[in-house]
């Protein structure tokens, strides 16, 4: 009984890592895409230039 408790316990861990991994990979690509969104929309300055996108 009890290997097969540790089997169980073992799958639900690998089954839950598994599925917060792929959500950061969402994560991740979502933030790639506005990443790069920004250096294509980013605004001008009052100079005329390129501005930075960001504020930090």
């Amino acid at each position: 009984m009890v290997p097969l408790l540790l089997v169980l316990l073992l799958a639900l861990i690998l089954f839950g890592a598994g599925f917060a991994l792929k959500v950061l990979w969402w994560v991740a690509l979502i933030v790639l895409v506005v990443w790069l969104l920004g250096f294509v929309v980013r605004s001008t300055n009052s100079g005329g230039g390129r501005g930075r996108w960001y504020r930090w």
